[in-house]
């Protein structure tokens, strides 16, 4: 199972990140969609798991604050800010949020920590990035893809 994970999309859509999404089973998106319309974009190429950012406004009111999903025998918990994960991440195996725009991929008390970044608009003079993982027998590999931008 192929997953695409990416956050902070702020109302863009580049097309690096649709060409990650055409041989995916599955995206994660992290928060901070801004626009219906990203979220209708991105159901267009797989199954789509969301949780509502800070800037997700009345449009977002449907979808959830954080979700827990099990896809290929791994439990992700998400949520758009780090701050806002519960104490309590029993059965979970990974964490996905977003928020930051940093990119994170770390193991911390036996759980996986992933931040894939954003690959909106650029901001904070931060590269932009999301990640694909593949799921095989209940193991996860994690790719980081950086996407380029113009230098000015």
């Amino acid at each position: 199972m192929k997953l695409a994970i990416l956050s902070d999309t702020h109302g863009l859509l580049r097309p690096d990140v649709t060409e990650q999404l055409k041989t995916a089973d599955a995206i994660l998106h992290c928060g901070d969609i801004n626009t219906p319309d990203i979220a209708d974009k991105l159901r267009q190429y797989a199954l789509l798991y969301i949780v509502r950012g800070n800037n997700d406004k009345e449009w977002a009111q449907s979808i959830p604050h954080d979700i827990t999903v099990t896809l290929g025998g791994i439990t992700f918990y998400m949520v758009h800010n780090k701050k806002e994960v519960p104490a309590n991440l029993q059965g979970v195996d990974v964490v996905v949020y977003g928020h930051s725009h940093k990119y994170v991929q770390e193991e911390k008390d036996g759980l996986l920590w992933l931040n894939p970044g954003s690959c909106g608009p650029r901001r904070f003079h931060q590269e932009i990035t999301m990640m694909t993982a593949q799921i095989e027998d209940g193991k996860l590999t994690i790719q980081k893809i950086c996407i380029p931008h113009e230098v000015k």
